[in-house]
């Protein structure tokens, strides 16, 4: 519906000045000068075809036609403030669409999740777990955690931690019938590879890491392949074998002693993880609060790490 409304400047003006019955008091309250104010009022008179104020030895007095407005108007403009508000807060209410690779939401994220519910408890967190990248472009998710080389175009990328790559096992088949001292020892067990579909060639694989630890009489194509880290992960907790794997994915196992690391040496991959969110929506509430959160939970990871 049509509604043929007078300025929204004129009808500012003559609200405060009908409040105060002062030009100057309403110029003061609009950050605008009294005369700006008068001539406001003036055209709203015009508009409408009334007056809205008699003007009494310097004095102003409502008239009937003014007085019938004020009331109705302050309402309004009330309501109008209140709408603002509203709009505000849904911005930061909802829910937030967050893409993140498998292993990365079971093994780091999820653990996580209620200290940001319990901070921003009007943000709804769904996360779209999949191996395949988000189109951020398309907007069916507000931001993505990534691994990758972090120059992503048109978007704003944090980056989120450092990454290390090194070998794990679990307490009982380190201490066990063969036990895990030496990366030689490593010929009595099962090799645990993490082997994706867009797995770049340069992320560091067993063959990598046994150069780099001087031994050449193992195979390193041997064991089974996992599409997640979390799956070569769990296997390596019963037992299965030893794992290649991030820290930041087993951080947390370690601390607990459901794995142990054998060896000091570790891979440092060019890829590490980022904080990716669409440049035209960075700033907006929801995804400020979750980046600003979660870079500070990595940063609270490391930190005990250390």
């Amino acid at each position: 519906m049509s509604r043929r409304l007078p300025p929204l400047n004129a009808l500012r003006a003559f609200e405060a000045a009908a409040r105060h019955l002062s030009f100057t008091d309403a110029a003061a309250e609009l950050h605008v000068t009294p005369a700006a104010v008068g001539h406001q009022v003036k055209s709203l008179e015009d508009h409408l075809g009334v007056p809205l104020f008699r003007r009494l030895n310097r004095r102003l007095l409502l008239t009937d036609a003014g007085q019938a407005g004020l009331r109705p108007l302050s309402e309004a403009f009330d309501k109008l403030a209140d709408a603002a508000k509203a709009m505000q807060r849904q911005d930061r209410r909802g829910v937030l669409t967050v893409s993140v690779a498998p292993s990365f939401a079971a093994k780091w994220l999820v653990r996580r999740l209620d200290r940001f519910a319990d901070s921003q408890p009007e943000i709804d967190v769904r996360i779209d777990s999949d191996m395949l990248p988000a189109d951020l472009t398309r907007g069916d998710v507000d931001m993505a955690i990534r691994y990758g080389p972090g120059n992503y175009a048109g978007c704003r990328s944090d980056k989120l931690v450092s990454d290390e790559i090194f070998p794990v096992c679990c307490p009982a088949l380190r201490d066990g019938r063969h036990p895990i001292r030496a990366p030689e020892d490593l010929r009595h067990h099962t090799l645990l590879h993490e082997v994706w579909e867009s797995q770049d060639p340069i992320w560091p694989n067993w063959r990598m890491w046994l150069t780099a630890a001087g031994v050449t009489d193992i195979d390193p194509e041997r064991g089974p392949q996992f599409s997640h880290s979390s799956l070569a992960l769990e296997a390596a907790m019963q037992g299965h074998g030893v794992a290649l794997v991030s820290d930041i994915l087993v951080a947390d196992d370690l601390a607990a002693g459901r794995l142990v690391r054998p060896f000091a040496l570790g891979l440092c991959p060019k890829f590490t993880y980022f904080v990716v969110s669409p440049i035209a929506t960075a700033d907006t509430p929801k995804v400020a609060a979750f980046r600003d959160w979660i870079l500070a939970e990595a940063g609270q990871s490391a930190t005990k790490e250390s």
